[in-house]
């Protein structure tokens, strides 16, 4: 009687273990494939609360900004080009998206749209509270029904040092894997701080009047 218990115990082994080795596999592919799974839409469910994230910063791409229905970067019109100066309210730098900064101009408050906070800090330059600015770009009024102006260069009265964000066409300086923008003072290319841009000889030029003929008396870059 034992050595026949013992024979169908040698006779179910090899059964039991032909048996087990594949279902252990199967089980290891569907945790796999559970894990996959579950990355996968935790990555999903990150970049729809963060659009900006999985974009590169040199290919920043258009968005919508939610609160003032203003398109971002590319919402620059060469047709409401103008300047504004005032003394800063406030400035918001966050992780994604635009630099924001609130500018009280004589009776009325604008919010400028600079660059995202990655090139806005390659600036090296602190604006606070109270500081006198003066903005060149394009003007426009949000869903919101505030006053925007998206900023093509800053300028800090005080100091004469000027922050470029876009060319004069309206090009973000931070595409086209530029990490920093470009900085300067009253005088060596830009222009003056109340002054558009020159269009033919003189680049920058001194008139208050947006864009204009920089001819001679421009400053500015020539062409």
């Amino acid at each position: 009687m034992a050595q026949v218990t013992a024979q169908a115990i040698r006779a179910l082994a090899p059964r039991t273990e032909q048996e087990t080795v594949p279902a252990a596999r199967n089980r290891a592919r569907k945790q796999m494939a559970v894990r996959t799974f579950l990355l996968i839409l935790t990555a999903v469910c990150i970049f729809h609360a963060n659009p900006f994230m999985g974009v590169s910063h040199a290919q920043e791409k258009d968005v919508t900004l939610a609160d003032s229905g203003i398109k971002y970067p590319g919402g620059y019109d060469l047709n409401t080009v103008g300047d504004i100066k005032g003394n800063v309210k406030g400035i918001f730098i966050p992780d994604s998206g635009p630099v924001r900064i609130t500018l009280t101009v004589e009776k009325e408050t604008y919010i400028v749209i600079a660059s995202p906070g990655w090139f806005w800090k390659g600036l090296e330059v602190t604006i606070t509270e109270g500081m006198e600015i003066s903005v060149h770009g394009s003007k426009t009024v949000g869903t919101d029904g505030n006053l925007y102006i998206i900023a093509q260069k800053i300028t800090l009265v005080e100091s004469n040092k000027i922050l470029a964000l876009r060319s004069e066409s309206g090009k973000t300086l931070w595409s086209g894997g530029a990490m920093k923008g470009q900085t300067g003072s009253q005088g060596n290319g830009f222009g003056s701080s109340s002054g558009g841009f020159g269009t033919s000889h003189g680049g920058g030029g001194s008139s208050s009047g947006g864009r204009s003929g920089g001819g001679s008396s421009g400053r500015g870059r020539g062409r």
